[in-house]
């Protein structure tokens, strides 16, 4: 998925601006930077589409089945405490940050970053820019995040106060302490 980037020196776009903007074009993907620039994202091809939502349906079903949080799919927005617009892949939220959100908040783009991430590399993905966008997660409070590529049959582990970690062509993730008991099979997404 390739995407543009639009500078936005001059002027800001407010949350209610933001939010209306991605609520008028629902065909485009839109994230922003905590710069206030807009990415504009293409749709994903059909194998992309695919493996992201074989990845949603794996943590949905963790999730739906321990009762402990709520995952969301890539069409879910988080306003980030850095003040960025992002959508990952997949995120999971504990039940008690969800609690604490107001049904406005809920509705919305939720004002608060994922405690869990990940990432799907597509083809056309800069490696780099996912790569940050990784480390932004960190520095706005997620826990654990994986930074699937498929291209090169790479899995990056993003954990807090860690180096990153590579893994070469694994056939499974383990969600560690920040989701237990969740393992994502790979078989189906390679």
């Amino acid at each position: 998925m390739s995407s543009l980037i639009i500078k936005f020196d001059s002027f800001q776009l407010s949350n209610e601006q933001f939010y209306q903007l991605c609520q008028d074009n629902r065909d485009l993907r839109f994230e922003r930077s905590c710069q206030g620039d807009l990415v504009i994202m293409s749709p994903t091809g059909g194998e992309t589409s695919n493996r992201n939502i074989e990845i949603a349906y794996q943590l949905q079903a963790w999730s739906r089945q321990n009762k402990l949080g709520i995952a969301f799919d890539s069409s879910g927005g988080f306003k980030l405490p850095n003040d960025a617009d992002r959508s990952p892949d997949a995120a999971w939220l504990p039940l008690k940050k969800w609690n604490k959100l107001t049904p406005e908040e809920r509705q919305g783009f939720i004002p608060l970053c994922p405690d869990f991430v990940i990432e799907l590399r597509s083809k056309s993905d800069r490696l780099k820019s996912l790569q940050n966008k990784m480390q932004e997660y960190l520095e706005n409070g997620t826990q654990l995040g994986w930074l699937i590529n498929r291209h090169d049959r790479q899995v990056e582990i993003y954990r807090q106060g860690q180096a990153v970690e590579i893994l070469e062509n694994p056939s499974q993730l383990s969600g560690e302490n920040v989701l237990q008991g969740f393992i994502l099979d790979l078989t189906p997404v390679w």
